[in-house]
C-alpha cells in the first residue's frame, strides 16, 4: 500500500514506515525523543515497536494510566513537567504510541510543550489509525466533556502497522469500526456495502478496508484543515455520540462506553433524524439500522438520561452563536452540514432508539 500524502506529512503503512523512520529520527534532526505510551501499549506494543526502532537519539519512555478518564489536564502537567524534568527542548519530538487517548493527548502535548514541539503518531487500535492519528485534530476532556481543549497541529508522520490490532479484544476493535462505518455512510456507498457481511472479510481485506479509510478521511481533512465546511461531515453520529459518552462516564447506573459505541448510538439516532428531516428514505435507514444492530450492543436510556443527554449538545463544538449543529445524512454516502434540530425530533428518535 502505497503512503497517503496529507497536510505536510504522510502516512506509511506497515513495515514501509520503518525505513522513513529511521530516516526522520537522525541526531542532526532531533535532541531527544520522548516515547509516550499508556499502561496497555508499554506492554503490548511498545517491545516490537523498539525491537524495529532505528535511530541514534536518545529517548525516554514516558508511561501513564490507560483510559478516558485520563485524557485530561491533570496527566498533561505530569507528562510536561516530566519532559522539562528530563531536559527536553524545542529540538526534541514526542512519537505517540497508541490508541485515541494517546495520540489526542500526546498530540496536545506536544504542540504546546515549548510552544510546540514535533511529534508522530503510531496508532494501534483500529479506532486511533481510522480516525484519531489522521487529520491533526489533539485534545484533552474538561471533566466529562469530550475534548473541549486542543489543536489543530499536524504530526510530522503518521505509521500504521496493522499487526498491533492483534494485541486488541474484539470490543476495541468494533469500537475502531464505527468510525469506518461512518466514513462509508457520509462518503462513499460502495465503501458501506462492504461492511454489510463481515464473515467473509479476510486479514488481507481489513488492511484494504483501513487504507480506504484513511484515504477517505485524508481527502476531507487537506480540503478544510480547520473544519470550516466539508469536515464537518466526518461528526456525523458525534453530536449526540459525544453527549452520550459524556453522560455515560458520570451516571451510576450506565456502563462506560468506549468511543465508537457511544458514536454507533450516535449514528443510530442521527439517522432516524436523517429520515424524520426527509433526507434519507425508510429503506436506507432500516438497512443502517439491521447493520449497526448486528455488530453492537446499545444499553437502554431512562426519561432522565435522555434529557440529560440532550443537555449536554450544548457543548458540542461544532456550535455557533449557541445554536446546535448538526450533521446528517443526505442518502447514504452523502451528507449536509450545520443542519438545525428541533428537540422534539431528537425526542422522537430515542423513542425510536428504544424499540
Amino acid at each position: 500500500m502505497n503512503e497517503i500524502s496529507s497536510n505536510n506529512h504522510s502516512v506509511f503503512f506497515n513495515e514501509a514506515g520503518y525505513p522513513y523512520l529511521a530516516q526522520l529520527l537522525t541526531p542532526a534532526a532531533y535532541s531527544k525523543l520522548f516515547i509516550l505510551v499508556d499502561t496497555n501499549t508499554y506492554t503490548h506494543c511498545l517491545p516490537s515497536f523498539l525491537a524495529q526502532l532505528a535511530t541514534d537519539v536518545p529517548f525516554e519512555i514516558i508511561e501513564f494510566e490507560a483510559g478516558e478518564s485520563n485524557k485530561n489536564l491533570e496527566t498533561c502537567m505530569h507528562i510536561w513537567q516530566a519532559m522539562t524534568e528530563l531536559n527536553g527542548d524545542r529540538k526534541s519530538a514526542v512519537i505517540n504510541l497508541g490508541g485515541g487517548v494517546v495520540t489526542d493527548l500526546g498530540g496536545f502535548i506536544a504542540s504546546t510543550f515549548k510552544r510546540g514541539i514535533d511529534y508522530i503518531n503510531v496508532p494501534t487500535t483500529l479506532l486511533a489509525m481510522v480516525d484519531a492519528s489522521v487529520g491533526g485534530k489533539n485534545g484533552i476532556d474538561l471533566g466529562h466533556l469530550k475534548n473541549q481543549i486542543g489543536t489543530i497541529t499536524n504530526p510530522k508522520a503518521v505509521f500504521i502497522n496493522t499487526q498491533f490490532l492483534e494485541t486488541l479484544p474484539q470490543l476495541e476493535m468494533r469500537s475502531g469500526l464505527a468510525e469506518m462505518l461512518k466514513h462509508g455512510l457520509i462518503l462513499d456507498r460502495d465503501y458501506w456495502n462492504q461492511f454489510k457481511d463481515l464473515s467473509q472479510l479476510t486479514t488481507d481485506d481489513l488492511d484494504l478496508l483501513i487504507y480506504k479509510s484513511v484515504v477517505l478521511k485524508n481527502n476531507v481533512v487537506t480540503e478544510d484543515q480547520t473544519e470550516t465546511g466539508i469536515r464537518k461531515a466526518l461528526n456525523f453520529g458525534h453530536t449526540l455520540g459525544h453527549a452520550i459518552e459524556s453522560h455515560c462516564m458520570i451516571s451510576e447506573h450506565l456502563p462506560t462506553l468506549l468511543h465508537g459505541e457511544a458514536v454507533a448510538i450516535g449514528m443510530l439516532l442521527e439517522s432516524y433524524i436523517s429520515l424524520e428531516m426527509n433526507l434519507l428514505t425508510i429503506e436506507e435507514y432500516t438497512e443502517i439500522k439491521n447493520v449497526l444492530l448486528g455488530m453492537y450492543e446499545f444499553p437502554e436510556f431512562t426519561a432522565d438520561d435522555i434529557q440529560n443527554i440532550t443537555d449536554l449538545l450544548i457543548y458540542d463544538k461544532k456550535n455557533e452563536f449557541g445554536i446546535i449543529q448538526f450533521c446528517l445524512l443526505n442518502g447514504i454516502g452523502d451528507v449536509k452540514i450545520n443542519q438545525q434540530v428541533d428537540n422534539k425530533l431528537i425526542f422522537k428518535a430515542f423513542k425510536d432508539y428504544k424499540k
